[in-house]
């Protein structure tokens, strides 16, 4: 299927590995050109290096920082002519008993999975608006449908942002533009992230990362973790000229392990 998006400008937030990476590969992968962000300088080059690499035809921009400050995210938005397609993504904050948590730590929490975003948007949307197309996707979390637990942070600021998208993306000026807003709400994945969480519960249990890793496989209905790479092909799909009546949407990828119907 072509997806309609080749030559569209994409910036891709935490794009130096996992999920964000996934969809910086999908979307070069339909000839958009990308500017991908992440902290770490080093593997967000290589990254680009390994993108340039399978993709030559399409340009492909780096730009190290922090995305949550307004120096990171005006770098970010300077390294493209345009924004046609947005992707926003942040690691999640740290599990933990809400009990423990200081307003520094929520406020972290916020700026990082909800304020951060919104930014963003705000600082695209009506350009994609005026040219009458424009996709936005928000790498959120299925614990947004399905709240955990010790993931209050993650809980509270992810929802939040949710809120917020579901309000922006029914206003007719944005809606009958083409512009869409849409999350993607992952379940477990096979990141470095999903395998540091099972490195601590592994520690907790006295028990192997692989052990554990098995155990958390056996609970889900598909009997394995997603991957990256099909997480990227979901966000490509939202991302098309193919997904331009979805917007307000939270679509949830966890091997069917939500017991819920809606």
């Amino acid at each position: 299927m072509d997806m309609g998006i080749t030559g569209c400008w994409a910036l891709v937030c935490a794009a130096s590995k996992g999920l964000g990476r996934g969809c910086a590969e999908a979307l070069a992968a339909e000839g958009v050109n990308v500017v991908i962000t992440a902290r770490g300088a080093e593997a967000l080059e290589a990254t680009a290096a390994q993108l340039r690499e399978r993709f030559p035809s399409v340009s492909v921009r780096t730009v190290a920082g922090d995305i949550t400050t307004p120096e990171g995210r005006a770098a970010a938005l300077a390294a493209a002519p345009r924004v046609d397609i947005l992707v926003n993504n942040a690691g999640g904050p740290p599990p933990g008993d809400f009990r423990d948590w200081d307003r520094e730590a929520w406020m972290k929490a916020i700026d990082a999975n909800m304020l951060t975003p919104i930014e963003l948007i705000k600082a695209t949307v009506d350009g994609m608006a005026e040219r009458g197309f424009g996709r936005i996707v928000n790498i959120t979390s299925a614990a947004v449908k399905a709240p955990i637990d010790i993931l209050g942070l993650s809980n509270g600021a992810r929802s939040g942002l949710t809120g917020f998208v579901a309000g922006l993306a029914r206003q007719p000026r944005i809606a009958s533009r083409n512009v869409t807003l849409n999350a993607l709400l992952p379940g477990p994945f096979e990141t470095d992230r999903l395998r540091a969480t099972m490195a601590g519960a592994a520690a907790k249990a006295g028990k192997s990362i692989e052990a554990v890793m098995d155990e958390r496989r056996a609970l889900n209905p598909a009997r394995r973790f997603g991957t990256p790479a099909e997480f990227g092909a979901a966000c490509a799909f939202l991302c098309s000229v193919h997904a331009g009546y979805i917007t307000g949407q939270n679509i949830l990828l966890d091997g069917g392990a939500y017991p819920g119907t809606f």
